[in-house]
């Protein structure tokens, strides 16, 4: 009788909390919510900035300073909203781009122009986002090998995967058969 237990590898907290992450990551559109949560930062902020330069004090208080606030929170919990509630994505991603364009007029051209940017791409990164599919890449490839290309590819990979080589060929005129050809 042997008394020899093998043992599991074990992984440590790190790996194991940036494999959760990377799985946290795939499942959402997270580089749309950064965006729009970065996008409300500078937004909320600069309206009431105080920047120091030696003896020089710059206060940026505007009478839209309220109006700033709320637009900036509004983007920051709609970033937050498109990374916990991804089935909401294209209502939040429409609203900030609103809330982006909106802030153009009330919040110092948009936190100077980069909450603004950061606002228009995380709501269209939102709104362009589609879940990738459920299946292992073994059943994923086996099906494919059997059925036609879909008519659109879903998930977030590479839009161009669904032609897979249906460029006309060369020397036929469109509508003409092979007699073109010649």
């Amino acid at each position: 009788m042997s008394t020899k237990i093998e043992e599991l590898p074990r992984t440590s907290l790190f790996a194991r909390g940036r494999v959760a992450f990377r799985h946290f990551r795939w499942r959402r559109p997270f580089w749309a919510g950064l965006f729009v949560l970065i996008g409300g930062l500078p937004i909320a902020y600069f309206p009431y900035a105080h920047l120091t330069f030696g003896q020089l004090t710059i206060r940026m208080a505007t009478t839209a300073g309220a109006g700033s606030l709320v637009i900036g929170v509004l983007l920051v919990v709609l970033g937050l909203t498109i990374w916990f509630q991804p089935h909401v994505r294209i209502f939040a991603g429409v609203a900030a781009i609103l809330l982006a364009l909106v802030s153009l007029v009330v919040s110092n051209f948009g936190g100077f122009l980069v909450g603004f940017l950061c606002g228009m791409v995380g709501g269209a990164m939102s709104i362009a986002w589609m879940p990738g599919d459920a299946r292992p890449a073994a059943a994923r490839d086996a099906a494919a090998a059997d059925r036609e290309p879909p008519a659109h590819v879903r998930g977030t990979g590479s839009a161009l995967e669904a032609f897979e080589g249906t460029a006309p060929e060369r020397g036929k005129v469109p509508g003409k058969g092979n007699e073109g050809a010649e």
